[in-house]
């Protein structure tokens, strides 16, 4: 069989998705271990403060890529873990007169309400590292017993001496790794070697362990669980860019040691959260242009990132002040291996272009007496769907957007053909003046374009559900009441009362909202 036959027939039935990996500087074809099912594990977060927006990419991003996986027929398995054994959390929870356990329990239910509000709700198996102990130590015993770690005083670690390519996740040779320094350097062969397994000190949290009493170390935390849960090869390792090195390097490292296969068909780098003004208008072209090679980018992303260290805000005060769609949207609006610019002017931005999906869903309700996000959802993947000959640019736009998912889950151009085919319906709308008219036949046509619109807006997490009035101040509550403003004003005009509706759209302007009026009525949007 040749490489396209067999291409085809792992993924029979289902559309060709690439996928670029880290490891090879490429995109391939995604074809799995399992036909037909993918797993994959995303690296979660070290639970000892509360999360943050930087904890939130990730997750977004890759309940994205699950939602699409699934949606054009795969079934998938997807595994983010909890770190909640480690000296951050010690430090901390000693700092706060508490157990380490309470800490880790606390700042865990944090990151779930968080994830909860964003709308990742994909998230299959998430194991505790505490949680894995007997597996992580029977790990590094058979690393031991293969001559790839040692013990010392205690402590074991991994001898990258032994691993012939060492430093092939980030191209980089082994005289170039910085190894732990500190109290741990004389108890090690080199400076590169890393801790499989921690001695612990007087009044730390312990466990049993053929070395003595300890803890894990991170690395080998993911490695043994994502063996446990998906097995010693599966398709897609996530995480964030600034996990390349070290921690993906000794993942990879310690778990292809030990099973002499590969451990993740893909490796998958998000770009990281940097603070800083708006790259681009969301809804307009692609936001950060073409994306960058993870590998490459990794040192300077990660020198401008945001984290706890840097003073991130707990994510608890962002959804405060903003509706959960509009963050989510601001990080879908960048493709995942480019650098997110976050901060209030891309934040407001992008609360500002949900309005034009809040502003259609209501003129579609007006129009069809039924809300918007009362259609149903198509969750499988099929042909074109009916639109017709009326929605022909609509069945255009609804191949682009799948074809840029197809294309390394691009959801920089998915976005903005979402605000190509939002402007597609307004034109609809307008043409056959359906907010004074009722054409059974373009009624249909409009049916079947809010029926895309539904499917495709799913694929990516967003309008899932009716917004509620108190998530942030751009949501669906400010439509309505614009709704009410632009009633009045148009009494006022019948009344041929022209002195007040010229005060209330004066008015409006200098509060940065422009009204436009046409054949099918007033339409608002921010300036």
């Amino acid at each position: 069989m040749t490489m396209t036959g067999a291409i085809d027939a792992a993924t029979a039935g289902r559309p060709r998705i690439e996928v670029y990996s880290t490891l090879t500087r490429s995109k391939a074809p995604l074809v799995t271990v399992r036909p037909g099912h993918v797993g994959m594990y995303l690296c979660g977060p070290t639970v000892y403060k509360p999360s943050h927006i930087g904890h939130m990419v990730g997750p977004v991003i890759f309940d994205t890529i699950k939602r699409h996986l699934v949606f054009s027929g795969w079934t998938v398995t997807w595994v983010v873990n909890i770190t909640d054994v480690d000296d951050k959390i010690i430090a901390e929870s000693v700092s706060r007169g508490t157990t380490m356990r309470a800490l880790a329990e606390e700042m865990t239910a944090d990151y779930l309400g968080n994830l909860a509000a964003l709308g990742v709700d994909g998230i299959d198996v998430m194991p505790k590292a505490t949680e894995h102990i007997d597996t992580i130590i029977a790990f590094i015993e058979g690393l031991v017993a293969k001559g790839f770690a040692y013990a010392s005083d205690g402590d074991v670690y991994f001898d990258v001496a032994k691993d012939a390519d060492y430093g092939k996740l980030t191209n980089r040779a082994v005289d170039q790794m910085q190894g732990e320094g500190g109290s741990t350097a004389e108890r090690k062969r080199s400076t590169a070697d890393f801790a499989l397994w921690k001695a612990a000190k007087p009044g730390e949290p312990s466990w049993e362990s053929p070395w003595g009493p300890g803890r894990p170390g991170w690395h080998i935390e993911c490695s043994a669980m994502s063996k446990a849960i998906l097995g010693e090869h599966f398709d897609i390792h996530g995480g964030g860019l600034d996990l390349v090195f070290p921690h993906h390097e000794n993942e990879l490292a310690q778990s292809e040691s030990l099973h002499g296969c590969p451990m993740a068909t893909f490796w998958m780098h998000n770009g990281l959260m940097q603070a800083g003004s708006a790259a681009g208008k969301v809804g307009g072209r692609p936001r950060g242009g073409e994306p960058l090679d993870a590998a490459a980018d990794a040192a300077a992303q990660a020198a401008s990132k945001i984290s706890k260290s840097t003073g991130a805000q707990p994510f608890t005060e962002l959804l405060r002040r903003h509706r959960p769609e509009a963050i989510r949207l601001l990080l879908l609006s960048t493709h995942y291996r480019s650098p997110i610019h976050f901060g209030e002017e891309p934040l407001a931005e992008s609360a500002r272009a949900l309005e034009a999906f809040t502003r259609v869903f209501s003129r579609y309700e007006r129009i069809a007496g039924r809300s918007f996000h009362q259609l149903p959802r198509r969750d499988r993947r099929a042909g074109d769907l009916a639109i017709g000959a009326a929605g022909e640019e609509a069945t255009a736009l609804r191949a682009r957007f799948l074809a840029a998912m197809d294309d390394d889950f691009n959801t920089a151009i998915a976005v903005a053909t979402l605000f190509d085919f939002v402007r597609v319906v307004n034109r609809h709308i307008d043409a056959h003046t359906l907010e004074t008219a009722r054409s059974p036949a373009a009624l249909e046509t409009l049916d079947a374009m809010l029926l895309a619109l539904r499917e495709l807006t799913g694929v990516l997490g967003l309008f899932l559900r009716e917004p509620r009035a108190e998530e942030g101040a751009d949501g669906a509550l400010v439509a309505r009441l614009m709704e009410l403003v632009i009633e009045i004003r148009a009494r006022a005009r019948a009344a041929k009362d022209f002195a007040t509706a010229d005060l209330i759209r004066d008015r409006l302007g200098v509060a940065g909202v422009t009204l436009e009026d046409g054949p099918a009525g007033t339409r608002w949007s921010r300036t």
